[in-house]
């Protein structure tokens, strides 16, 4: 019986390990995507900003966000703000250049939704494009599905 009960513990700690680390974080086909894990959905001349699935699931419970004012001017590639998680805190960097259009007040009370609703509720800026040529540098669904099999492969 103890034996069995051993056995029972070892496969329920290794079921945990698997479960807690989801290998595959939710990519949405019909967004463009930067290496430093920011999400933009394009409609005409404006772009919806946030961070991923796969950013939010390593940062852990979002804590607090840093929000830009509406006009500020934002650079592809540059910080605008931060997400600050119970691990750490991290810059959000533009996908896209442009102005800051509007904000997503929602997250000064429920900086959470990061986590809960990383591509819907979760959006962190509105951006009105500058340059929609700087859209062909950023990469596709497969594409950053791929790089974030490669980055966490090399963790």
């Amino acid at each position: 019986m103890a034996s069995r009960l051993l056995w029972a513990s070892r496969a329920a700690s290794c079921l945990r390990i698997s479960v807690s680390h989801r290998g595959f974080s939710t990519v949405l086909k019909d967004f463009k995507y930067c290496d430093s894990h920011e999400w933009v959905k394009v409609e005409g001349s404006s772009a919806t900003v946030g961070i991923t699935d796969h950013a939010q699931d390593h940062l852990g419970d979002v804590v607090y966000v840093e929000l830009p004012e509406v006009g500020t001017p934002v650079t592809q590639g540059e910080g605008f703000g931060a997400v600050e998680s119970v691990k750490a805190t991290s810059d959000i960097n533009s996908p896209v250049s442009g102005k800051v259009v509007e904000v997503n007040e929602e997250l000064n009370n429920a900086p959470g939704l990061i986590n809960s609703s990383p591509y819907e509720k979760g959006w962190i800026i509105k951006v009105e494009i500058s340059d929609a040529g700087q859209l062909n540098s950023l990469m596709d669904a497969d594409k950053y599905s791929k790089f974030c099999e490669e980055e966490d492969a090399k963790h």
